[in-house]
């Protein structure tokens, strides 16, 4: 353990994950936050996977525990800054990775209630967390919110609620950022490109209906660098993003896509 994260404390929102053969972001960020010496609170809709990811933190001698909540729902999310706050004592970081594209079609064909699910899951839950979490933070005098987007959010093709979502998330790091930026609060998020997690493998071969191998390979083969990433390659961007080596940065989207934004514009 290098301690890049020694002695702070972190949530991580969707710290469980879509069952699968790989890991996933939220798991892999709360696995590596706590080798870096973070406590953290691991909140998942399913407990059960929440857990999963403690035991796995608690094997390396980590300090994690689970917290069950529904990010779409306001006492939740409220709920969730005062066991931070009764566990933790403070609240140093804050990550949202919490999102869905189930239902999604494009503009003329999706239906009203898929857009608000999407939008529910994508974003108001991350205004919900911050909301509640920003008067803790503004109060310490420091803090370090990070979001998970999705280079859906500049580079999309046509599931329009997903798009419009994380494109959106984008733009609420950016007003945080910006208006926090004088209580030493920063705030950025992280663009995910192909990754190769449960929940983009596991979730698209199922509604394809092609072979997870098949999937793998078509995604590969269109990444610039011929290689997905994985749940490491966001943690790791997530690492430096919530950790003090980053404390001049804020208001910042990093993609982490092995180029694929560059052929962008």
């Amino acid at each position: 353990m290098t301690g890049r994260l020694a002695g702070k404390t972190a949530i991580i929102v969707g710290a469980g994950q879509t069952p699968g053969d790989t890991i996933g972001n939220g798991r892999a960020m709360a696995i590596l936050f706590a080798r870096e010496g973070a406590e953290v609170m691991c909140v998942d809709k399913r407990l059960d996977s929440a857990q999963e990811t403690v035991a796995l933190i608690e094997a390396e001698s980590g300090n994690a525990f689970a917290h069950e909540a529904d990010v779409t729902q306001p006492a939740d999310c409220a709920g969730i800054a005062r066991e931070a706050i009764v566990r933790l004592k403070r609240i140093d970081i804050l990550v949202n990775n919490v999102g869905t594209g189930r239902g999604d079609a494009p503009p003329h064909a999706i239906e009203e209630d898929a857009w608000d699910r999407i939008m529910d899951i994508n974003l108001k839950s991350m205004m919900l967390t911050i909301r509640h979490v920003l008067p803790v933070m503004r109060q310490q005098g420091r803090g370090a919110i990070l979001n998970i987007s999705s280079l859906a959010a500049i580079a999309g093709h046509h599931m329009v609620a997903y798009e419009v979502s994380k494109a959106a998330v984008n733009r609420l790091t950016s007003v945080v950022a910006q208006g926090n930026a004088k209580y030493n609060i920063r705030c950025n998020v992280i663009m995910p490109g192909l990754m190769d997690t449960p929940m983009a493998i596991t979730g698209i071969a199922a509604a394809s209906g092609k072979s997870r191998d098949a999937l793998r390979a078509e995604r590969n083969a269109r990444v610039p660098m011929g290689q997905m990433g994985t749940g490491w390659d966001t943690a790791y961007a997530a690492l430096f993003l919530c950790s003090d080596e980053a404390k001049f940065v804020t208001g910042v989207a990093l993609p982490v896509d092995g180029g694929m934004s560059t052929r962008i514009g």
